[in-house]
């Protein structure tokens, strides 16, 4: 959705509320003037009934009275006192064209219905009279409920969309930073780089050939780091990747990095042969991967252990890359936070790597990336089709 339609669409709702509360009120003004008028008119009849001293005025009058009080809407049945209908008016089915007989079944349902409404007026000489709500009455129950109703709508509409522009310009503030930061780090790896060409040239001893060498391949990574940041914010890549090297490439950069000596961590990888073509960035799944790595081994940090990196063939279609380590696991209580932005465990973590890793696999190319239930240690699962 462009930027600006939500914003369009909630105004065009909002004015359409506006108007159609200014239209009701109107169609009520006009019921209600229209109800006084009826009413002047009766009070108009009585005393001129009071007035007139011709024979048979009065009841004349009276009858033009029972007219005017029907032509008022109100939905009238009157019964006897055994409730069989004696005449009707205003009710839903009446047609002026075709009269309903007082024996039409209709009327006598329709006594329930107006029964259900109000009280019915009881007088022993002509019966009962049942009466219900006119058009006005049950549109003020209704229409002022919707309309509420659609404000309330409005306003959580209103709310999300003041949440969203938020968390928007916050994504586009991180993602600016993050490009900026892989600009500026550009300068200084090519000068590393040429440093690192300079003792190349002049190293001699095996020893310092081994150390330019690692050397060599951290720049190399600090080159594929700066060209990740360069990379959030911008549309992902849909190329294909070979998943299988990906693993065994992480795994490699990882096994000369962990502890050997005291407290050694194993890194390991088993790859299935002829694995499924995946489309996807390669530097944002290599990224993702590193990530749950790299948890990994901090789960490990003092004690040791054993991480497995392994990539298979989905039953339905696509890759499953798995991440799973020995170590104390994630406690159960925790293990529905684990991807939220900002939790960590570690005192030193940001809290951010999951949620990163997440972000790639899920966003960017439509997978799934769990916390696989395990009896030992814990299991990170990334689903690419």
């Amino acid at each position: 959705m462009r930027r600006g339609t939500p914003e369009l669409l909630v105004a065009t709702l909002i004015l359409l509320l506006l108007g159609s509360y200014v239209w009701y009120t109107q169609r009520v003004v006009v019921d209600l003037q229209h109800d006084a008028q009826i009413s002047s008119q009766m009070f108009a009849r009585v005393y001129r009934t009071f007035a007139d001293t011709t024979p048979g005025a009065q009841d004349q009058s009276l009858l033009s009275l029972s007219k005017s009080i029907t032509d008022q809407g109100v939905p009238l049945i009157w019964t006897d006192i055994h409730g069989v209908p004696a005449g009707h008016a205003n009710l839903p089915f009446d047609d002026p064209g075709h009269p309903v007989s007082n024996d039409d079944p209709r009327v006598r349902d329709y006594v329930a219905v107006l029964a259900a409404e109000h009280k019915p007026i009881v007088d022993p000489l002509i019966g009962k009279i049942f009466y219900g709500d006119t058009r006005v009455v049950r549109g003020l129950r209704i229409i002022p409920v919707l309309q509420a109703v659609t404000a309330i709508i409005l306003l959580l509409a209103g709310l999300y969309i003041i949440r969203t522009r938020g968390n928007a310009a916050r994504e586009r503030l991180w993602a600016g930073m993050a490009r900026e930061s892989a600009h500026q780090l550009g300068t200084p790896l090519s000068s590393l780089g040429g440093w690192i060409e300079l003792l190349e040239e002049n190293a001699t001893e095996p020893s310092s050939q081994a150390a330019i060498a690692h050397m060599r391949g951290d720049l190399d990574r600090l080159d594929r780091v700066a060209h990740r940041f360069e990379r959030i914010g911008r549309e992902p890549k849909a190329d294909e990747i070979d998943v299988g090297a990906i693993v065994q490439a992480v795994t490699r950069y990882f096994q000369a990095r962990v502890p050997t000596l005291a407290n050694t961590i194993a890194i390991d990888s088993t790859i299935e042969p002829n694995l499924p073509v995946v489309r996807g960035d390669a530097v944002l799944i290599e990224w993702a991967i590193e990530v749950l790595t790299k948890n990994a081994i901090d789960a490990l940090a003092g004690r040791g252990g054993h991480v497995r990196l392994s990539a298979v063939s989905r039953a339905e279609r696509g890759v499953v890359i798995r991440v799973a380590d020995d170590g104390p696991g994630i406690p159960r209580e925790l293990r529905a936070r684990v991807f939220e932005p900002g939790f960590s465990t570690k005192k030193s973590g940001w809290g951010i790597g999951l949620s990163l890793a997440k972000r790639i696999v899920e966003e960017n190319h439509g997978g799934k990336l769990v916390l696989a239930p395990t009896e030992r240690g814990a299991t990170f699962e990334i689903n690419l089709q």
